[in-house]
């Protein structure tokens, strides 16, 4: 059966952005990309969401919600319209019980919405952090993978280099979450909920190519059980 996976978007001078590496990796994946839209009734978004089987939380800006410390100067917080948007869908979807992937802003963006905290700046927040933003000078760094994890029986590896593209990152993880992988500084870079139907990643796996389409056709399966069990149509 045909597959809808939302992917959220930026918002930037009041137009809805993509960068089109989401929109291939899910495509790639046997999933059909479903733009989300920033709706502002609670009826439309209800709608919306009946009609996707899966979510993708894309990378943004800062997240505001449950920060330890100040904002630095080098990152800008979400649009508030963008911020709105992407917590009722999060929720909406985590109601319903289908499948959600969170990439970088994604990640926190699913610890904060269920209560957890988030550093505003790691290299400020925690002594001896890493330079975890490229824009800062950071470059590719290994990650941990525990081996009990959804995400290792995703990827079969227990160790791999990722990207390093935020500035933020999650302190103290929310139920129903834990930690999949960690940098070698402590910094977390993954978390899933109990069945890994809710992955959040620190880094940007839609820019990793071939490593990383296990991560968006695990989040494709997932959708397909859970809309054939459903009955939630094609």
């Amino acid at each position: 059966m045909d597959v809808r996976i939302g992917i959220t978007t930026s918002l930037h001078d009041g137009e809805q952005r993509l960068d089109v590496d989401y929109v291939h990796a899910v495509d790639r994946a046997g999933g059909i990309p479903v733009i989300v839209p920033m709706v502002e009734t609670a009826d439309t978004l209800d709608a919306c969401v009946r009609l996707l089987h899966g979510l993708v939380i894309t990378g943004g800006p800062a997240v505001t919600e449950g920060l330890i410390g100040d904002l630095p100067d080098d990152i800008d917080q979400a649009d508030p319209i963008r911020a709105r948007s992407d917590a009722a869908v999060l929720r909406a979807f985590l109601k319903t019980r289908r499948p959600v992937l969170g990439i970088c802003y994604g990640m926190q963006m699913l610890n904060a919405v269920h209560g957890g905290t988030i550093y505003a700046d790691v290299e400020a927040n925690v002594d001896g952090s890493l330079t975890h933003s490229e824009q800062r000078g950071g470059t590719w760094h290994p990650i941990e993978i525990d081996a009990s994890s959804a995400l290792h029986a995703v990827l079969k590896r227990r160790s791999l280099l990722v990207n390093t593209r935020h500035i933020q990152a999650v302190s103290r993880v929310a139920e129903p979450f834990r930690i999949a992988a960690r940098a070698p500084d402590g910094v977390v870079e993954a978390i899933e909920n109990d069945d890994g139907t809710v992955l959040g990643v620190q880094f940007h796996p839609e820019r990793m190519g071939s490593d990383m389409a296990p991560l968006f056709q695990n989040l494709v399966q997932h959708a397909r059980r859970l809309a054939c069990a459903d009955n939630l149509g094609t």
